[in-house]
């Protein structure tokens, strides 16, 4: 049975050179999915793609949605 979870995922961006900061960023999404682990992974997939110079992805399912 699917469910739909909300999952956080913590970015973490490095720029080119030394000298410049990095940038953390957070995301939301709704992941259906029949697992927690899949919903893990397909949070993960949607924030490689969404953020792709990312360095760092820090994923947390919170809670089922429905």
């Amino acid at each position: 049975m699917s469910h739909t979870y909300e999952v956080f995922v913590d970015i973490r961006e490095c720029g080119g050179i030394p000298e410049s900061p990095n940038r953390m960023l957070s995301a939301r999404y709704e992941v259906d999915a029949v697992s927690k682990f899949k919903a893990d992974y397909g949070a993960r997939y949607r924030a490689e793609h969404d953020y792709p110079k990312a360095t760092e992805y820090d994923v947390r399912v919170t809670r089922i949605l429905h």
